[in-house]
């Protein structure tokens, strides 16, 4: 059976051009359209498509709003769509906090280097964030309620479960710490990162005891919006990583879009070095880059943990960190948005530990020592 998707947009042109794409995709099947916002909450209800794609400004009712309204009386997974501004930015991450899983450019092309590709990935993201609806289903949005942003990444298939040994801690479970001494933690995230980061680094204490790093697919646009956003609710201190920052405990450094970030330096005098995203990488920021640079400077005195996203970024820079000895997490599958990052790694044998996103920051307090 079909995909049924619901199209929101108060430009004829656009509803028309978004349909055309959905349709084209023998998965997906667009069963109606919608003009303004309150529309949107209307046919929702009465159609119960399996997701919605989105604009953010109409008339009538915003696309916030309509997120808001439609996560509180029927959940559904929701697609934006946003303009690559500033202000686009900000509003991105308000659809997010108010339910909506993930988001797309309004000129989805900014994103891919050719019209197959966009079309591609705008029909995989609606494949991917479809197979949430059961789980949206059984349980109501969080407060501050969210999930997504990621518009840096390449299609990917949905993703099969793999057979894992890897431990997976119940409500219950009460965790030890391994003893091991860190001096940084890395964090690698895509799709659903920005709500997943939110509820980590929110849960940390402000005398933190060692930097983080942040790398979450997110066009340039948006980082420094959103690490103001972090900034603004984390007792932790979030900024935008800058070349030659200086890492300092209790600070998380957000890679820019757009840009590699990389270690410089040894232990205890750490620099950032914000380099040219790369013409031939995938990713800008890339977990990977961040990570492999991590594992020399700081060897086994890493914690490092894979969150939620498409693909596998991440896979190899979890392989180096693990190969001097550093510790490496995978969320777990049932609360990722997309179980691609995490599956890599933890297929890959990598991960020590497979972890519901809703326990990972008791988990890093139980580790680092203060808990």
């Amino acid at each position: 059976m079909a995909i049924k998707v619901l199209v929101v947009d108060d430009s004829s042109f656009f509803r028309r051009r978004v349909s055309e794409i959905i349709n084209s995709e023998a998965r997906l099947e667009v069963i109606d359209v919608a003009t303004n916002g309150k529309e949107a909450v209307d046919k929702a209800l009465s159609l119960k498509p399996d997701v919605i794609t989105m604009d953010i400004e109409m008339p009538v009712m915003d696309g916030i709003t309509a997120v808001r309204e439609i996560m509180s009386k029927s959940p559904v997974p929701i697609l934006m769509f946003s303009s690559l501004t500033h202000d686009g930015a900000k509003a991105t991450l308000d659809a997010l906090e108010a339910g909506a899983l993930d988001f797309l450019p309004k000129k989805f092309e900014d994103i891919a280097r050719n019209r197959d590709e966009a079309v591609s990935l705008l029909q995989q993201r609606v494949i991917q964030i479809a197979s949430k609806r059961a789980s949206m289903r059984r349980t109501a949005p969080m407060k501050p309620a969210a999930t997504t942003p990621t518009a840096s990444q390449p299609a990917a298939r949905t993703p099969i479960r793999p057979a894992t040994s890897v431990a997976k801690p119940s409500v219950a479970t009460r965790f030890k710490a391994s003893g091991k001494k860190y001096q940084l933690t890395a964090i690698g995230t895509s799709t659903g990162g920005p709500v997943a980061l939110q509820k980590i680094l929110t849960k940390l204490p402000a005398n933190y005891p060692h930097p983080i790093v942040l790398i979450q697919h997110m066009p340039a646009t948006f980082t420094a919006a959103f690490a103001s956003r972090l900034n603004s609710l984390c007792k932790i201190q979030v900024k935008e990583a800058e070349d030659g920052d200086v890492l300092k405990p209790g600070v998380a450094y957000l890679a820019p879009g757009g840009k590699q970030m990389m270690l410089d330096g040894r232990p205890g005098s750490t620099k950032l070095r914000i380099i040219d995203g790369g013409e031939r990488m995938n990713y800008k920021p890339c977990v990977d880059v961040t990570f492999g640079s991590a594992a020399k400077i700081y060897s086994d005195q890493v914690l490092s943990m894979v969150l939620t996203g498409m693909g596998a970024d991440g896979r190899e820079g979890s392989r180096m960190l693990k190969g001097v000895g550093a510790t490496v997490w995978a969320q777990d599958e049932e609360s990722c948005v997309v179980y691609g990052m995490p599956q890599a790694v933890a297929k890959a044998g990598i991960s020590t530990e497979d972890l519901p996103l809703d326990r990972i920051a008791e988990r890093m307090l139980v580790e680092v020592g203060l808990a």
